[in-house]
């Protein structure tokens, strides 16, 4: 699903070439007796940018949790740049992975929460450069130019040295975008990263989205209430219900003329 868009240094995607880079295949997922993903099949091809729109309780969410393995699936198997997530294969059967596998798929991966989640005793600089240094073994030098390499892209160079409960709720989440990125994720995942600013704050973070989707080729998985943010930044949209996908296509087709009565029922209630 979705289009290539041209390269920038700060984030690079090293496999931007149209291949699954995200696959479902028969992904079930319960909590209890409530089924919240039901048999899910879908894939974002590498270099796209795939929104997740529908009503809470979907299980939206619940799909960057089973990619960041705070979840495991139940029935199903999650595949991320051709490898298996929550599972590999030993003796040519597939079995639940170890935590060792699952860790090294999941360096993939890039998260921004709807909580900005930044250590408070360690100042901006440190914030971004803790994870790359120790995961990614980067030195602290390299580690440190690309951190004001990002800073400059989500313009907060000038809080560099500041720590986080002295920044706006806006300007944490910009670092948080920052820190995600610093890991040189093939795909970056926003879990309705507005919603937890004050209202004349988010229109600066969807702006620094904005740039990252159209001067990067990096792979994004959103999930918004910010539909005006997903028509401008999708590749295709999703529409989920009851923990399916009912419904998906370009922007231009799900928010103009979208197919499913449900779909209409849900834009018309929320745009």
């Amino acid at each position: 699903m979705s289009t290539d868009s041209s390269t920038s240094k700060e984030t690079k995607n090293p496999a931007a070439d149209g291949s699954a880079l995200i696959e479902f295949k028969d992904v079930t997922k319960r909590f209890g007796s409530n089924v919240v993903l039901d048999d899910l099949c879908f894939d974002v091809a590498s270099g796209k940018h795939v929104t997740l729109i529908g009503p809470s309780g979907s299980g939206k969410t619940t799909i960057l949790r089973l990619l960041m393995t705070l979840l495991k699936p139940e029935e199903g198997t999650i595949k991320v740049a051709g490898d298996y997530l929550t599972h590999e294969e030993r003796n040519g059967k597939l079995v639940p992975a170890s935590e060792r596998h699952s860790r090294e798929v999941r360096k993939r991966i890039g998260m921004v929460f709807q909580q900005f989640n930044l250590f408070p005793n360690m100042k901006v600089l440190r914030n971004i450069t803790e994870a790359p240094v120790h995961v990614l073994g980067l030195s602290k030098d390299e580690a440190e130019q690309r951190a004001r390499e990002l800073l400059e892209l989500v313009g907060l160079t000038e809080h560099i040295d500041k720590y986080p409960t002295q920044l706006s709720g806006g300007q944490q989440q910009r670092v948080a975008i920052a820190r995600a990125l610093a890991m040189r994720p093939q795909v970056l995942l926003l879990d309705e990263v507005t919603s937890a600013l004050d209202p004349e704050l988010v229109a600066g973070v969807l702006d620094v989205l904005r740039d990252i989707a159209h001067t990067t080729d990096i792979t994004m998985l959103c999930v918004t209430h910010e539909m005006n943010f997903a028509r401008d930044i999708s590749d295709d949209v999703l529409m989920f219900d009851a923990g399916r996908v009912i419904e998906s296509g370009s922007p231009e087709k799900i928010f103009s003329d979208p197919e499913h009565e449900r779909t209409r029922e849900f834009l018309s209630a929320v745009l």
